[in-house]
């Protein structure tokens, strides 16, 4: 990303670079408004709404975005906030993962 891209991503913010929560990567959120209801948001934001009109993670927004991560975790607790969009998954299982998943992801990142 070049640096030029990277400076005016973080103007989206005003600048802030931490959001209002500890909203971790793999938050998830989900839309909780219309399209119509979006409207008014600027261009950034309405399109991340239009993005979660399915779940999807802080680091999903991000990568379909092409945001930094930090400017998706602001922008996305921004709209938290804001009401446009709701936290489905915030915090990891206290029971942690599921090691039977986790040896999953493993084999499939060494068959890469």
């Amino acid at each position: 990303m070049s640096s030029a891209r990277f400076v005016r991503q973080f103007a989206l913010t005003g600048g802030r670079t931490a959001p209002f929560d500890d909203f971790a990567l793999e938050t998830m959120v989900l839309a909780t408004t219309g399209s119509g209801a979006s409207a008014g948001l600027p261009a950034e934001q309405r399109a991340i709404v239009e993005l979660a009109r399915i779940p999807l993670s802080v680091a999903e927004i991000a990568a379909h975005r092409r945001l930094h991560l930090g400017v998706a975790r602001v922008l996305v607790a921004d709209l938290v906030q804001d009401a446009f969009l709701a936290v489905i998954s915030h915090r990891p299982d206290p029971d942690g993962p599921d090691p039977l998943l986790l040896q999953r992801l493993i084999d499939g990142v060494r068959l890469l």
